[in-house]
């Protein structure tokens, strides 16, 4: 069995191509919504979904069916029509340094989108390999009771927290030491993490200088 290699990809700026504009493809637009990829739509009719967001200007919708150009400079290709020979026809077009995903074929695919869940700058994935898409969903929503909302605000305290004691912080086992205990229950679940931060951080500061 060849394992698949997990991954965050940063679309900031680089062409994504769907082709096919029903509920599959909204799923996968919708995916992809946030990351400022650039986002081309390729189907004759859409749902009213992505009409809206083709309309918005989130997405650009190309409306005619699928040629062989369209996929020319996209990093990712997601063939998401309910046409088996005509997303092979899309795998087929892209080149062997762009990957594609098809919506009826996880075997032919390049790479699988995983059940997902975002809480600010947390980001988890869940797959199962292709084994059983609705058991992968099944634990994502166990993750999204354990990682309700107030995680969003932690990661964002932990990311500005870390930016601090790297830069005033010289020595590194109490640098470790600081770094572990933010990632404390006590700090998660404080109404005063920042003050909390701010008095412990300046305790390390005094002992550097005092040495």
């Amino acid at each position: 069995m060849n394992l698949n290699y997990p991954i965050m990809l940063r679309l900031d700026g680089k062409k994504v191509v769907v082709v096919g504009g029903g509920k599959v493809g909204e799923r996968k637009v919708s995916g992809l919504l946030g990351t400022n990829a650039r986002i081309i739509l390729i189907s004759p009719e859409v749902t009213d979904h992505l009409n809206r967001l083709a309309g918005s200007g989130m997405i650009e919708w190309q409306k005619r069916s699928f040629s062989k150009d369209d996929v020319e400079g996209a990093l990712l290709i997601f063939a998401a029509t309910n046409d088996n020979e005509l997303n092979q026809s899309i795998k087929k077009a892209a080149s062997d340094q762009q990957l594609v995903t098809i919506a009826d074929d996880p075997e032919e695919s390049d790479f699988h989108v995983p059940a997902h869940i975002q809480r600010g700058r947390l980001s988890i994935a869940v797959s199962t390999g292709g084994a059983s898409p609705i058991f992968a969903r099944k634990i994502r929503e166990q993750l999204e009771q354990q990682f309700d909302e107030q995680y969003k605000d932690y990661l964002d305290f932990l990311y500005s927290a870390r930016q601090r004691i790297l830069k005033e912080v010289k020595d590194p086992s109490r640098k470790r030491k600081i770094l572990t205990a933010i990632i404390s229950e006590e700090f998660l679940n404080s109404p005063h993490r920042e003050a909390d931060f701010s008095h412990l951080l300046q305790e390390i500061n005094d002992i550097e200088n005092d040495v």
